[in-house]
């Protein structure tokens, strides 16, 4: 269904199945100038979806406010956060550097990865002393803008008009942003008062090191069937994972929202766009 005539059919129902149709793999010519005609809502709607189902993402900023207990403190390092990724979202964008999306996600994971460790007090335990916090999560912010940046590239944003296509979209990323921030601080004040938070917190970011290393190898193996499709000894078609020459995967790859499983989709979708 084209996504402007969706926009018609009505309100917050309409935009989702915009976004719904964008993220399925593929677009026909007529559907992408359909969502460059539609406006720029739906490109702020696609950044606030993108966050509210980012995994990697969010993990990483319940990570950044586990232990920050004043609204200083929050507002002070999701600034930092926030800033280090817009940077990167737009310049990238704008620039159009991109590069193959299972790695900079792979990297994203290991970010995930550093923020469980630096809870758990494990660089204090080994190394005697901890890195700058704010100035790690301020530089992690570029990687993160840089994976979504390098997912932005695989949508239209045509010419007229393409730095407003941008700012929507890292708007709506910021709001998404915000929302769940909202949930986990509240949660995590209203648990810290318990006596169980110590040990709820040791599990938890203990839980952040394993999920980020798992969302890595993921990652890197997503990477390897990008490079290699034809070293894992699978018959293709029976081999469940996404391959560059799948038409129509079931289930997007790890950390990819926009559902184009491979740089030979994101080539479907723009031939005349050079994927690295």
């Amino acid at each position: 269904m084209n996504p402007k005539t969706l926009i018609k059919l009505g309100g917050a129902g309409g935009l989702l199945l915009v976004a719904q149709e964008v993220l399925a793999h593929g677009m026909s010519k007529a559907d992408q100038q359909a969502m460059l005609d539609g406006g720029y809502l739906q490109y702020l709607w696609l950044g606030a979806t993108h966050m509210l189902t980012g995994y990697d993402h969010l993990l990483f900023v319940l990570g950044i406010v586990f232990f920050l207990t004043t609204f200083k403190d929050v507002v002070k390092y999701i600034t930092a956060f926030t800033v280090g990724h817009s940077i990167t979202l737009i310049s990238a964008t704008l620039m159009g550097i991109t590069a193959n999306y299972y790695l900079i996600d792979a990297v994203i994971a290991l970010s995930v990865c550093y923020i469980g460790f630096e809870n758990t007090g494990g660089f204090r335990k080994y190394f005697e002393k901890s890195p700058n916090l704010l100035l790690a999560v301020f530089l992690f912010g570029f990687i993160h803008g840089f994976g979504l940046s390098t997912h932005l590239q695989q949508l239209p944003l045509g010419e007229d008009g393409l730095i407003w296509r941008i700012l929507s979209f890292n708007v709506g990323i910021e709001l998404g942003q915000v929302a769940a921030l909202c949930i986990m601080v509240v949660l995590l004040f209203k648990f810290r008062r318990t006596q169980k938070f110590l040990q709820f917190s040791q599990v938890s970011n203990n839980g952040l090191i394993v999920a980020g290393a798992l969302l890595f190898l993921m990652q890197m193996h997503g990477y390897q069937h990008t490079v290699n499709p034809d070293e894992f000894g699978f018959p293709q078609d029976n081999h469940a994972h996404a391959h560059e020459d799948m038409a129509a995967p079931a289930t997007p790859p790890p950390g990819s929202e926009y559902g184009i499983s491979s740089e030979q989709g994101a080539s479907d979708l723009f031939p005349d766009k050079t994927t690295p």
